[in-house]
């Protein structure tokens, strides 16, 4: 994680120009929260965040975060296929966030599709639907490899080195693989190791916007870059014209 978002103030600045348009107590949706960054960050301004995760432990983090922070949120364990059930009679949101590369953990086309539906249908009239990706053109053309990391990273008083470990697969739409180990290097020179090995389905960026038009989402903004390692999509709600 960038340096700039390891706080919530850090993980609002990076949405700045679009949660300054918000009107006080904009209702908020950031859906696939992680560890609540975002989610405490956009509470503390004064909006009425909602923070789902299909992981306990990560809702269980972001409702720490918020007591710690002193804000007040709500937060559910819900996964993308729980979301119309779980919050379809919610007052509708005026923003829903999908950020941190959450979408490639769907899996697969029809999957991503079906919670890009679930994303769309919360959204209010002219709502804002916010994704952030890896540029998964770039990753795939790299193949299968070991990224270890230039420097030692230090966070909270310990410095480590981080490795990725990608298995890249034949075809777009089979289930690839990315190992993340963290090295930590304690002060007696010892090497602490923890790794988690997750699952991805990655995507190219005009079958996300593909699909993005397909639940009735208007792509307003759109930062892809062939040759940058993430992009950003914002898409609007727009009403369908009545015949």
């Amino acid at each position: 994680m960038p340096e700039g978002k390891l706080t919530p103030a850090g993980s609002v600045a990076a949405f700045g120009d679009l949660v300054e348009r918000r009107p006080p107590k904009a209702r908020v949706l950031d859906c696939a929260c992680g560890t609540g960054q975002l989610a405490v960050g956009l509470a503390a301004l004064g909006l009425d965040v909602t923070a789902t995760d299909a992981s306990a432990a990560m809702a269980r983090r972001t409702h720490q975060l918020a007591e710690q922070h002193g804000v007040s949120l709500r937060t559910l364990r819900v996964s993308w296929d729980e979301l119309s059930d779980r919050l379809d009679g919610s007052p509708p949101f005026d923003v829903v966030f999908c950020v941190g590369n959450s979408l490639a953990h769907a899996e697969g086309a029809s999957a991503r599709f079906d919670a890009l539906t679930a994303m769309s249908r919360l959204l209010s009239r002219d709502g804002h639907l916010v994704l952030t990706s890896r540029t998964w053109e770039l990753v795939r053309a790299r193949g299968s490899r070991l990224d270890v990391g230039p420097r030692l990273v230090r966070r909270q008083g310990r410095d480590a080195v981080v490795v990725y470990n990608w298995q890249i697969e034949q075809r777009w739409d089979e289930e690839h693989h990315l190992e993340i180990a963290v090295a930590q290097v304690t002060a007696d020179g010892s090497v602490l190791t923890r790794s988690e090995r997750l699952s991805c389905w990655p995507f190219r960026q005009e079958e996300l916007v593909s699909q993005l038009h397909a639940v009735g989402l208007e792509v307003e903004s759109n930062t892809f870059d062939p040759d940058a390692e993430n992009y950003t999509v914002i898409a609007a709600k727009k009403e369908r014209a009545q015949s």
